[in-house]
């Protein structure tokens, strides 16, 4: 027992420093969008899950959507990255966006939700949900260690790993049943950083 608690005293440490590289689930939404060469990403669904979860401003807590009472599953495949937001932009019903933050598909292997990370676009899918467009930043993390794939632009993506494209594609298409979704088009990574600082808040 007394070897156990050197052990646990260090895991213990090592998940409360984790919890602090992240931001803790009171200060994410708070955080800046940008950074020095990417911007931030704060995870809310993790990859490979159906899960629809959110983050609640209000209470500061991630939290699964509720419909009817019941928590929202989605019924198609899983997420085909880690979903999220970009922390610090807002897309304001006044000039023409959906009143949330900028939302983000994180192409990487599955990260827990409250995660941040940094990223750089490499593509922006923009989308028609019931006549409101809805605009996805697609992204990799900054740290190329942790890219699923190389691509660092849209033309990467276009020329080199145009399946996977076409798999995002279809599945934002499709995921919420047929006919829901409607295909406006695609964007390259500035055409998306544009994006980021013209929905950027203070």
């Amino acid at each position: 027992m007394k070897n156990l608690i050197p052990v646990l005293l260090f895991t213990l440490g090592c998940v409360l420093s984790a919890c602090d590289a992240v931001g803790t689930q009171e200060k994410v939404h708070q955080l800046p969008a940008l950074t020095g060469e990417g911007f931030q990403v704060v995870v809310e669904i993790p990859a490979g899950t159906n899960k629809k979860l959110e983050f609640q401003k209000d209470d500061k807590e991630f939290r699964a959507e509720l419909i009817d009472g019941k928590e929202r599953m989605i019924h198609f495949l899983p997420y085909p990255g880690n979903y999220g937001f970009i922390p610090s932009t807002l897309m304001e019903a006044s000039r023409g966006g959906d009143g949330d933050p900028l939302d983000v598909l994180l192409v990487c292997e599955s990260l827990p939700t409250g995660s941040v990370v940094e990223a750089l676009p490499i593509g922006t899918l923009k989308l028609s949900d019931r006549g409101e467009i809805d605009t996805k930043i697609i992204a990799v993390p900054l740290d190329s260690s942790l890219r699923v794939f190389p691509a660092a632009n849209f033309q990467d993506l276009l020329l080199e790993y145009d399946p996977a494209r076409r798999i995002i594609e279809e599945w934002f298409l499709y995921y919420k049943g047929y006919g829901v979704t409607e295909l406006i088009g695609w964007e390259d990574e500035q055409y998306a950083w544009r994006e980021i600082q013209k929905w950027q808040v203070d």
